[in-house]
């Protein structure tokens, strides 16, 4: 047998983290659901990483770099609407097939709320660093238009919230988004 070393461990929590983070949340995931997913022991977690909330962090970066990614090869060569429904569907098609990507970002989204009330910065500064990047990489090929950029992530939280509710592809909430950020077909189990 192979030993993986520390950096594919690491890479290896990271994932798992991701995944268990985005069912429980950062308050309802210990550090030894995650350990257990990944096949070490504790100790060697926290080796890996100085505690829980640096996993988080990891894991949201992650989270936020795959999003980053997805727009960026989505948009690859196109500018403008060509860009902009390139985008979106590769996007609602992440999220129908890997839905820990969604609920990860919904949960980063209230860890950091709960964080900044309790006047804790470090996550929301990090989450907003990823936002921004994530921000960046749709603006240029929308035209590098304020408003066609704002719109594009306003659907996008839209369409995660709607998703993340249950709306089915059907219902008549989805009938104002135009047709690329549509669900219909797409996210039926």
């Amino acid at each position: 047998m192979v030993r993986m070393s520390a950096e594919e461990r690491r890479e290896s929590v990271i994932r798992a983290a991701m995944s268990e983070f985005a069912r429980g949340g950062y308050y309802g995931t210990s550090t030894e659901a995650i350990a257990k997913r990944v096949g070490v022991s504790q100790p060697y977690l926290f080796r890996l990483f100085p505690g829980k909330k640096a996993i988080f962090l990891a894991a949201a970066e992650h989270c936020m770099e795959l999003a980053r990614c997805t727009f960026e090869e989505a948009s690859e060569g196109l500018e403008g609407e060509e860009a902009l429904h390139a985008m979106a569907n590769a996007y609602v098609k992440v999220i129908a097939e890997q839905p820990e990507r969604l609920l990860m970002q919904m949960q980063m989204y209230v860890a950091v709320a709960a964080a900044e009330e309790a006047g804790d910065h470090e996550l929301g500064e990090a989450v907003r660093a990823g936002w921004m990047r994530l921000w960046d990489t749709v603006h240029v090929p929308l035209g590098a238009d304020v408003d066609e950029t704002a719109t594009f992530m306003a659907y996008g939280m839209l369409i995660n919230c709607l998703v993340a509710m249950g709306f089915p592809p059907e219902h008549r909430v989805w009938e104002g988004l135009y047709p690329s950020a549509r669900t219909t077909g797409r996210l039926e189990k």
